[in-house]
């Protein structure tokens, strides 16, 4: 499973590549408005950073306003992926511009038949929102599942499930088992993954025995 992080923090970006495990970003506005720079000069900076998709999303709620405003992301760098929401407009939106070449995330999901559409409107990612549907009492990880079966089932399909509004390290655990293709991940619980306290308990246990010895490896 590939790791996409959820951020618009340049800096967050950075150090993260860094140590090899990013695969691309996924922005929002609400992330870009915490920046406090304009949504270009965000995205253009990422998009440099980043070589894989980097994911933009658009601000209008109509049709024509969605390929407008997607049409203006893609040209900022080649590797934008256009964000659209999961409704008519925006799946008539995600064929309009997946048939001019463009790569388009379908987020906002919250169920598999929405999931059908997106893929049938040609989108390269769905995100399903897992943490969302854990807030109203549902299971988040049974719609990826419902999704993966669906798009199994259809060979004709080749958009990606992009695991989304992933809120602790279980959740990425689950969407991998689920069949999620990718998971986006906020950097804080991406570098939870890493954390366990007996690998701590173990390494200060080497270290002490280690010390005892008066060795240093040179």
């Amino acid at each position: 499973m590939k790791f996409f992080v959820d951020t618009a923090d340049i800096a967050e970006i950075r150090g993260l590549a860094a140590v090899g495990v990013v695969d691309g970003v996924t922005t929002n506005p609400s992330l870009v408005a915490k920046t406090g720079r304009p949504i270009r000069e965000v995205v253009k900076e990422i998009c440099e950073a980043i070589e894989g998709p980097v994911s933009a999303e658009v601000t209008a709620t109509e049709f024509d306003g969605m390929v407008t405003e997607g049409e203006r992301l893609a040209s900022i760098a080649a590797n934008v992926a256009i964000k659209v929401p999961s409704t008519w407009d925006g799946f008539r939106a995600c064929r309009a511009l997946s048939e001019r070449g463009l790569k388009l995330n379908v987020t906002l999901c919250f169920s598999a038949n929405q999931a059908l559409l997106a893929a049938k409107a040609g989108a390269a990612y769905i995100s399903p929102f897992v943490g969302r549907l854990e807030d109203i009492g549902l299971d988040g990880m049974d719609v990826v599942r419902k999704i993966r079966a669906i798009y199994d089932n259809d060979k004709s399909f080749n958009t990606q499930i992009l695991a989304s509004s992933i809120r602790t390290p279980r959740h990425v655990m689950q969407a991998a088992m689920a069949g999620a293709d990718i998971a986006t991940v906020p950097p804080g619980v991406l570098r939870k993954l890493a954390n366990h306290p007996l690998t701590e308990q173990g390494l200060a246990s080497f270290l002490a025995d280690w010390g005892r010895t008066g060795q240093a490896i040179r």
